[in-house]
């Protein structure tokens, strides 16, 4: 083997080393965050992909898909569309104020043994009692309940959709979302239930990681009030996410992980 050609596999290799771990990762992207005007509309595009926000692995299902307008009533969806990697949809913001686009779900996940062979299930709470054989050992249930959100503003932002449901992992923002701007700084704060979720980590990627070797992400924890912080390195998309476990499941014996991600758009200064 000429030396060139063994620096070249060196060289290649080093590179596939410093490349982030895939992971998967759902979210919204809307087309803008910030507009005005008499007709405004908006794309959006769901997916689940390793990289932000680029479509290489899977569609977001849109069939809980909800988006909720600055009078809390609910905005119907149009061309809604499911492609091979991605979903889109497009929605008119027909008055002003702000938009949150939601996609939560439920469902049950448990494995179990069976005649010494290893089984996994995953399917809605009213199907596990049916799905899991009574002979089955060591099984394991897990609650889980997810919410991927988005926000969009008309004109002057407004907070009446910002405020919380009290059911699951949730974010109500302190800044508000659609005024993020480079190098300063915003608070956010992690509500479970409707209480504070104290001490939970909180994951910050810029998008465009496949353009670098670098996840570039950082991980903040919130604090007693369930309050973090982010001091906004550059404009740009990013993605925010965080998850608890606990046996406050719904269902008896299970586990529950709530699970929270948002997509926000940071503006240059």
């Amino acid at each position: 083997m000429t030396h060139p050609l063994k620096l070249a596999l060196i060289a290649a290799a080093v590179s596939l080393l410093a490349l982030p771990a895939q992971a998967h990762r759902g979210w919204l992207l809307p087309s803008a965050t910030v507009l005005s005007g008499p007709d405004v509309w908006v794309t959006v595009d769901a997916a689940i992909s390793n990289d932000l926000f680029y479509f290489e692995h899977h569609p977001m299902q849109l069939d809980n898909l909800s988006i909720e307008g600055p009078d809390g009533k609910a905005v119907t969806p149009e061309n809604m569309a499911k492609g091979r990697f991605r979903s889109s949809f497009d929605f008119k913001l027909a008055q002003p104020g702000t938009y949150k686009l939601m996609v939560a779900n439920q469902g049950m996940f448990a494995s179990y043994k069976l005649d010494g062979q290893n089984k996994r299930w995953r399917g809605k709470t009213e199907e596990l009692a049916k799905a899991i054989p009574a002979k089955a050992t060591d099984v394991k249930v897990t609650e889980s309940r997810s919410r991927i959100e988005s926000f969009v503003t008309s004109g002057k932002p407004s907070s009446d959709t910002l405020k919380p449901t009290g059911v699951g992992l949730e974010m109500v923002p302190v800044t508000h979302p659609n005024n993020l701007v480079a190098g300063e700084k915003a608070t956010f704060r992690l509500m479970l239930d409707g209480q504070p979720a104290r001490d939970v980590a909180v994951e910050i990627v810029p998008g465009g990681i496949r353009y670098r070797d670098k996840l570039n992400d950082s991980k903040v924890t919130t604090d007693e009030s369930g309050a973090f912080s982010v001091t906004w390195p550059g404009p740009g998309f990013y993605w925010m996410s965080a998850s608890v476990r606990d046996d406050k499941s719904t269902i008896k014996n299970a586990q529950r992980r709530s699970s929270y991600a948002a997509t926000v758009e940071v503006l240059p200064q």
